[in-house]
């Protein structure tokens, strides 16, 4: 992977002189107290303010600021008028907008479409704050304060909406965001690296239209790029030229992949797996390569091409070997530069350790922001996931490649937090990311990783390339637990056990010194079908990392419980899967207590399958065989109440729907049946109609909370956790009160796990 200008190797902006502020500044009255006569950069967002690392607006304006800059934040502002975009004057260089550390309309709307009545990022958790589609109608103000400042968007909404694009909520398949909100340019990814680019490259003097080279980005194109080969990947039945027929589909790099490179008795790639033949005659620079993506207007009317489109485009996600795209919209082309190169570990640290107050502003007084209090007392450790679940957002955002801080730096931040954060009581909710245990975990050749192009490293089954070595990982585990005035280091991070099992060492470590009372876990689901379509393990992983669990738990007297999340209605899920999948919940003691049916987020692969009931993971054609999507409500309802098989309001849809199937058998008083025969008085299906407010990302959208049938004790915080139907006879044996603080990190709970 070629290598990349460091983070603090660009000149300092002469705004340095000023030094850092304790909050950038929300007001005029605040710049007048730094001495500030204008904002060089101002950054808009829809969530309130917190100066806290997990919130994106805090990270990218302080290291902005580090660079040398007046970063302003305009945060949740008015956007009936262009009157609060003014308010802190007109900007130097240009604006940055994003909608805020989750989608907006993933914000706004429940998986139903229905209007949630609460948002956690603004403060009292009141809705309504930001508008449907933020980016867009930010950018639109922005431009009407100041149509001479240069717009450029950033953020999960525009990451996720960067190409054409399915849109749930409107059910049709929408422009590229970067047309619709009329911005100059557009951030994909975490983006530190391009925009301390840009930024720096605006202070010299050149016009945003010339920023074009400029890795993890997106533009408007007018003109013919020069210098650049273009495979044609319109048609799925003509991936290629006439004179030069090359696959979007096929490296062109001379080293080999991953899945191309595999010894002799390495387990064999399944048909989900992207095997990389090489091209044998001439070589391309894929540097000077662009593949051309069937155009807007072809996406939005064949579904057929929208999966092959999404295909390509997941297919060129690694830095390490992946191409420019290019997709037409009308009579203009988006072209789309490779993603970013990954943060080095120093450049982790270096952005960690700029002076954030940990806090809200102070603009907020004593307001409760619901989503900082969850990560109030956490710790983000790395960046990145390479699991390739295709519900899932992160890769989209940040990559498959994992980016990890040095221990001293996380140390630092754990130190700061036990010193300055208001209410700490000694226990660190979480020390994770996007997952619990990918920290350090990468692949053993770093030129086996450039080449590679598998969606998933651990999908069908772990790869072979991959070092599993947990040891680092347990070392910072000691070390931030044997720091003075820690009392308890809590894992809230959702963990991946099928790599957890490859340590039994980490496993002992996290089940005897970091589980609060209970562990989230994702099988997702346990049935074959549905599994294949989310490129999940079989429900085998959960079972051996149960043993494990309850082994170590067991070993250090404390009484502990598993507690696995499940989706109901992905792509590829029958009523005979659910059916199985709740016959499951009853054998092991399992009630779900909040469920949500699969949410389709934009650009995700199950979303792509969603919507064109085809299956992306394989090469598309119009012969592939199709995947069954749920999307009529009424089998969405049933979806979810057979994960609800014990709520009574359920059963007379479930009892109508088992007899349709032939399994009257599973009606009745018995053990191994599923409900009941007789409804209790005054409750039927109607009743259960409930409004679920719950946002998606209080853990992963479209997921239930499930407890075991015994009840759980409730947190003595108040925080987030499954109600027990009943009241809890006994308590965990654990010396330690369970999490205190709940879930983790925002920006990987609101950016991340979007479906």
């Amino acid at each position: 992977m070629q290598a990349a200008k460091p983070l603090f190797d660009h000149p300092k902006y002469w705004a340095e002189c000023f030094g850092p502020s304790p909050f950038l500044p929300m007001s005029r009255e605040e710049m007048d107290q730094l001495g500030w006569d204008s904002c060089d950069i101002i950054i808009v967002t829809g969530d309130a303010y917190v100066d806290h690392p997990s919130f994106g607006m805090a990270v990218i304006g302080r290291l902005l600021e580090g660079q040398g800059f007046r970063v302003g934040i305009i945060a949740q502002p008015d956007w009936s008028s262009k009157d609060d975009f003014m308010k802190l004057g007109k900007p130097n260089l240009f604006f940055g907008v994003a909608a805020g550390n989750m989608d907006s309309m993933i914000n706004r709307y429940t998986a139903d479409r229905k209007v949630r009545s609460d948002d956690a990022y603004t403060p009292g958790g009141e809705g309504g704050q930001r508008p449907d589609r933020a980016s867009l109608v930010y950018s639109h103000r922005c431009r009407e304060a100041y149509d001479d400042v240069p717009i450029v968007l950033g953020g999960i909404e525009a990451s996720l909406r960067r190409i054409a694009h399915y849109d749930y909520w409107q059910d049709k398949v929408r422009k590229s965001i970067l047309l619709d909100s009329g911005a100059d340019l557009l951030l994909y990814g975490n983006a530190e690296r391009a925009i301390a680019e840009v930024a720096f490259r605006l202070s010299c003097g050149e016009p945003i239209g010339s920023l074009t080279d400029i890795r993890g980005t997106a533009f408007v194109r007018n003109d013919s790029a020069t210098g650049y080969y273009e495979l044609d990947s319109t048609r799925v039945d003509r991936p290629g030229r006439v004179d030069k027929i090359i696959s979007p589909y096929v490296n062109t790099q001379d080293t080999e992949s991953c899945a191309s490179t595999q010894e002799a008795g390495a387990p064999q790639a399944s048909d989900t797996t992207v095997v990389v033949d090489l091209l044998p005659s001439s070589r391309i620079e894929r540097s000077q390569t662009v593949i051309r993506l069937p155009s807007f207007e072809k996406v939005r009317n064949d579904p057929v091409l929208y999966a092959h489109a999404n295909r390509v485009l997941h297919l060129e996600t690694n830095p390490g070997n992946a191409r420019a795209l290019v997709q037409k919209h009308g009579s203009q082309d988006i072209w789309f530069n490779p993603p970013a190169i990954p943060l080095t570990t120093e450049e982790m640290d270096y952005v960690f350790d700029q002076p954030f107050a940990r806090v809200p502003h102070p603009a907020y007084g004593d307001a409760r922001i619901p989503a900082y209090e969850m990560i109030r007392f956490s710790v983000n450790i790395m960046r990145g996931c390479f699991g390739g679940c295709t519900f899932c957002s992160i890769t989209e955002h940040e990559g498959r490649i994992i980016q990890n801080r040095s221990h001293d730096s996380i140390i630092r931040e754990i130190e700061a937090m036990r010193d300055t954060v208001p209410g700490f009581t000694g226990v660190v909710s979480d020390l994770g990311g996007p997952t619990a245990n990918m920290y350090r975990i990468a692949c053993k050749s770093p030129e086996i990783e450039a080449a590679c192009r598998k969606p998933s490293c651990v999908y069908p089954g772990i790869c072979s390339n991959l070092n599993t070595d947990h040891s680092s990982l347990i070392e910072l585990y000691r070390k931030a637990r044997d720091l003075k005035g820690v009392k308890k280091v809590l894992i809230a991070s959702g963990l991946r056990y099928d790599l957890a099992v490859e340590s039994p060492e980490y496993v002992r470590e996290l089940v005897t010194h970091h589980v609060g009372g209970y562990l989230k876990i994702a099988p997702e689901h346990t049935e074959e079908g549905p599994l294949s379509k989310m490129m999940k393990p079989g429900i085998g992983s959960y079972d051996r990392f149960k043993r494990m669990f309850e082994k170590f738990s067991k070993e250090a007297g404390k009484e502990q419980y598993l507690i696995p999340y499940f989706i109901a209605a992905h792509p590829g899920t029958t009523d005979e899967d659910m059916l199985n999948l709740a016959l499951w919940l009853k054998r092991n003691g399992f009630r779900a207590d909040q469920v949500q049916a699969f949410y389709p987020s934009p650009m995700a692969t199950a979303t792509a399958m969603y919507h064109s009931a085809r299956n992306p993971l394989r090469k598309v054609t119009y012969k592939t065989e199709k995947v069954g999507t749920v999307k009529d409500p009424q089998q969405r309802r049933l979806h979810k109440a057979f994960l609800r098989y014990h709520d009574p309001n359920n059963w007379p849809l479930l009892r109508e729907t088992l007899m349709k199937m032939g399994r009257a058998d599973l009606i009745g008083p018995g053990k191994h049946q599923l409900i009941p025969k007789h409804q209790p008085q005054g409750q039927g299906y109607k009743s259960a109609r409930r409004k679920n407010s719950t946002p998606p990302g209080s853990r992963k959208s479209g997921q239930p909370m499930l407890t075991q049938h015994t009840g759980l004790p409730p947190r003595d915080d108040g925080s987030q956790r499954p109600k027990p139907l009943s009241k809890p006879k006994t308590k965990p044996k654990s010396s330690h009160k369970a999490r205190a603080d709940g879930a983790g990190p925002a920006s990987r709970r609101r950016d991340g796990r979007q479906r």
